[in-house]
Parts: structure tokens; sequence; C-alpha cells
């Protein structure tokens, strides 16, 4: 499992709110309804390897368990990726995915690996360039299942630019558009969301123009409040703005993710370690009844600490039983177990998959080699000689003037230990950053080849590389050849 980095801040002054601000006068927490209201439905996934949980398990007597057990792990928070290994990151999160798969529920993940995190502060690091960074967000693409996720996409990220200078900062922008580009390529159902910051840091205006440089027309919209504790009507007041400043911008259908792990409650500056004033905010769901909000989660997992009095990340039991004091317990209904909760409306319940005597035998189907996919296995490439490969290619996304490319590169009978890619470019064509390989142009025919720790494939193993064109897509001839 990847170890994850707290998420600190942000920034200014905050503004002060009492725990009897955010809570109504009957007592209890902001209301959401019996309607979804957001764009997402289903149970929200619990990791049961989370620090908060690992800690419940292993000290029962301790007199502060019961109390963070049913008010903390009992409930569903991202899991965050931040260890930066592009060796293990697919397994990683397909692992993850799939067990959340298996309970039918919704998982979210917290991706946090571009190069220069949190402006070299406390939860520093990630990876060492961008074509690394492209790797480690390709990977992650390929163990994303086919299911819905929820990805946050890179905490700070945009709010935090003040020590990039004008270069940084457009390779930053253009890391974070590929991401989102190859993440929703990987998985048509995942949902990704970009940094909108919170509503005392930059202006509604102001965080719109950055989520538009950083590519929010292909995301499905921003988060805010990750690990501050901005009350939740200043966060939907603020989210609200800035989608309006994006749909005057032209940029419409984006909605907002607000963290609510730790804003029942606040007072003094950022750095939480040593208050304990704050609270554990709106428990986690997908019901919002607000339409432009898609969940109330909890991002940050409440009782991990953000690096000031402790070691960023690590988990503070004092900290949890703090949040967790003098709140309510969790509706039953905040998670509900698998057999009351369908799948989420985006994704064919599991009833749909009727038991296998209602299927015709096998043997009344065609075989899949009578209708091969014309453009991607032809049939002199369908069964490739031992040793060899194939390559074909896809546009995962094309604009005015750019387009992004991915080939995917398949062994044949037998495994393969490295391979090279070539193709001819189209005319005019030209190629600005490749992830997943080392490339090389000689007049206008590129090639691509492997690195070593993905050039070793199984016989028929896969593999992908991407790319980022312009202006425009072709179809282009490949050829693979393997040593």
């Amino acid at each position: 499992m990847s170890t994850r980095l707290s998420r600190l801040r942000r920034r200014p002054v905050a503004v002060a709110v009492t725990a009897a601000a955010c809570l109504v006068a009957a007592g209890t927490w902001l209301a959401t309804g019996s309607a979804n209201a957001g764009t997402l439905s289903g149970s929200l996934y619990r990791d049961p390897s989370g620090a908060v949980v690992r800690w419940v398990n292993t000290n029962p007597g301790d007199s502060r368990m019961p109390q963070i057990r049913d008010r903390i792990a009992s409930q569903p928070s991202s899991r965050w990726f931040s260890n930066f290994n592009l060796s293990t990151i697919q397994a990683e999160v397909s692992g993850y995915v799939g067990a959340a798969n298996a309970a039918n529920q919704v998982p979210v993940m917290s991706l946090y690996g571009i190069p220069n995190r949190d402006c070299g502060g406390a939860s520093a690091g990630g990876a060492q360039n961008m074509t690394q960074y492209q790797q480690w967000i390709s990977s992650i693409a390929q163990g994303l299942g086919n299911r819905l996720v929820v990805i946050v996409l890179e905490t700070d990220s945009i709010a935090l630019q003040t020590c990039l200078n004008s270069a940084d900062l457009a390779a930053r922008n253009q890391a974070l558009t590929t991401a989102v580009q190859t993440l929703k390529a990987g998985n048509g159902l995942a949902k990704v969301y970009l940094d909108g910051g919170h509503s005392a840091w930059n202006s509604a205006g102001d965080q719109a123009n950055r989520l538009r440089a950083a590519g929010i027309q292909y995301a499905d919209g921003f988060y805010t409040n990750v690990s501050n504790f901005q009350s939740t009507a200043n966060e939907a007041n603020y989210g609200r703005n800035i989608i309006s400043a994006l749909n005057g911008a032209g940029v419409s259908g984006k909605r907002q993710i607000i963290d609510t792990s730790r804003n029942g409650g606040a007072a003094g500056d950022w750095c939480a370690d040593d208050n304990t004033d704050r609270r554990i905010g709106q428990y986690p769901t997908l019901t919002t009844n607000d339409a432009n909000i898609d969940g109330f989660l909890w991002i940050k997992p409440p009782g991990e600490a953000d690096g000031c009095a402790f070691t960023a990340g690590s988990f503070q039991a004092q900290l949890a039983y703090s949040l967790s004091t003098n709140v309510p317990n969790p509706p039953t209904t905040t998670n509900p177990p698998n057999t009351t909760q369908p799948p989420v409306t985006t994704q064919p319940p599991v009833t749909t998959n009727p038991p296998v005597t209602t299927q015709p035998p096998v043997t009344t189907q065609p075989p899949v080699t009578t209708n091969p996919p014309v453009t991607t296995q032809p049939p002199v490439t369908t069964n490739p000689p031992t040793g060899a490969c194939t390559a074909t290619y896809t546009t995962v996304n094309a604009w005015q003037g750019g387009f992004q490319g991915q080939i995917t590169v398949k062994a044949g009978n037998a495994p393969i230990n490295g391979w090279t890619v070539r193709w001819t470019l189209a005319s005019g064509q030209t190629i600005s950053q490749l992830w997943n390989g080392t490339m090389s142009v000689v007049g206008n025919v590129v090639t691509v080849k492997s690195y070593s720790w993905n050039g070793g494939l199984g016989a028929g193993a896969t593999t992908t590389f991407g790319f980022l064109g312009a202006p425009s897509p072709s179809t282009p001839v490949l050829t693979c050849t393997s040593p």
C-alpha cells in the first residue's frame, strides 16, 4: 500500500468558525436530503487497511478507541497514492480499485506525485521530472478498471504556484491536462477533479482562470478545502462562484467536491497538529442535495498530521480523538451495506449479468476470430509469430491544434525482452512530449524504444505509451520489433 502524505493547508488567515456554527438548531449536521442532486451516486468504499483502521485494530484497550472507531474508522476516506514508485503503482491502484469493485462500492483516490509538489514544503517529493510523472500517471490509468472511481488529482498543484516560474507553470498546466486525459482514457467511467484551493485563499475568478489553464475542460470538476477547515456553506458558495466564472468563459458542466474531514469547528492558523478546536464535519457521502456538488468527502483522513508538531501524514490518535469529540455519531445510512445499495447508476447493476445458465452455450456463439476489429487487429497480425510484437494506435483526445495519442504494444506467442515501435509522421505533424518510452525522430520517422521496466512482456501481454502531437491526428502505419 502506498504511504499517504498529509495534505496541508492553506493559506492566509483562516476564518474562525465555531463548532456551533456548523450545527443546525436541532443538533445535527447539514442535511443532505434524500435526492442525490450531483452526478454521482452509490456507497463510498471504506479502506480496510487505512491508518486509523489499523490503529483501532491494534489498540483495543485504549480508552479513546471506541470513539475513534465509531466516528472516524467507520467512515470511508480517500486513499492517497504518493510514494513515487513506477514499478509498483499499477498493482497498488489495481488492488485498491479491485477491492472496491468487489464490494460494489465507489473508491476515492488522491494522486499526489507531481514534480515540486507542495513547493518543497512539509509534503515535498514526487516525480523528478514531467516525463517520469506521465509514466506514473499512465501506469495508474492501466489499473483503474472499468467502473466508477473518483480521482482527486494533485492537491495544491493549482492553488499553490508561488514557487513556479513561467516555464515551470506552463509545464505543470500541460502535465495536469495530459494527466486528466490519460486517466479518463484508461477508464471511461473515472471522474477526475482538479485542485480548487479553498474559499479563504484565491478569489473565485482567479481560481477559475487557473483551472482553465490546467485543463478543467477535460475534467469532471474541481475539489476544495482539502485538509482545511472552511465551512461547508462557504465552500459551496465559493464553488458556485468558480462554476459561474467557468461558465462565463465557455467551460460548462463542471461540479465541485468539498473536503469535510475537519470543518465542523475551527480556530487558529492552518496547521492543525496542535489545534484541539477543530472537529470532523459532514460525514462522507455522494448524496449532496446540491446540483453543483458531487460529494462531501474526507479527502484528508482525519487524525493524520500536517507536518507541524508531527511528521506529515503520520496518524496521531490524539488528533483523531480531538476531531471526533462532541460530534454526533454517523447515521447508519451514511455508508450502507453492499446489499442495500445498488451499484452507481453509471454502472450496470450486478443483476444485469444473468446466471450462466441463462446464456446460450459457448458453442452456439461464433468464434471471436470470425469478426475481428478491422482497424486494430487485422488478420495478418492477430497471431504474431513467436517472439514478435504488434502495435496498435488510438487517438485518446483531440483539440484545436493538438491531440493525444496512445500506442498499445502486445507480445506474440512467447515472452519478449524489449520492443521498438516505428512509424512515419504525417506531413506537418510534430510530437512535443512522450511518456513510457524513449523517442528519437529522424526526418519524419519516429522510433520509440521501451524502458527496462516495461520492455519485458509475457506471451500475449500488453503495455502502452502515449504522446502529445500537433496539429491533428492521423492513423499511422506501425511496425513493432523485438530483439
